[in-house]
């Protein structure tokens, strides 16, 4: 599965548009991430933990998106995008949504 955030694959044609995928993940913060969190934010620098919480959540909202257009017999998946919002206090969504295409 070819996946891009441009709306063409240079060599390549698309012969059919399958329509939007999306995939999303909804992550909460934990007491434990909080405390080291708090700690770090009195000395400054990366909080590691919230770091790896998004990229966990970045890959599974992607992996969700690709498995959709797999239903779909997608061979690529242009324009995608990732976006977050919170829906609660100490949670996030983060959305992976894209166009999924057949290509000749």
């Amino acid at each position: 599965m070819i996946i891009v955030n441009t709306n063409n694959i240079e060599g390549k044609e698309i012969s059919e548009y399958l329509g939007i995928v999306k995939g999303s993940s909804v992550r909460a913060r934990n007491v434990g991430r909080d405390f080291m969190a708090g700690l770090k934010n009195l000395i400054g620098g990366e909080i590691d933990e919230y770091t790896k919480l998004l990229t966990d959540s970045r890959e599974e909202a992607m992996k969700r998106m690709k498995e959709e257009a797999t239903k779909l017999n997608a061979d690529a998946i242009l324009n995608v995008r990732l976006t977050t919002s919170a829906v609660m206090q100490g949670a996030a969504e983060i959305l992976a949504y894209g166009t999924a295409v057949k290509l000749k």
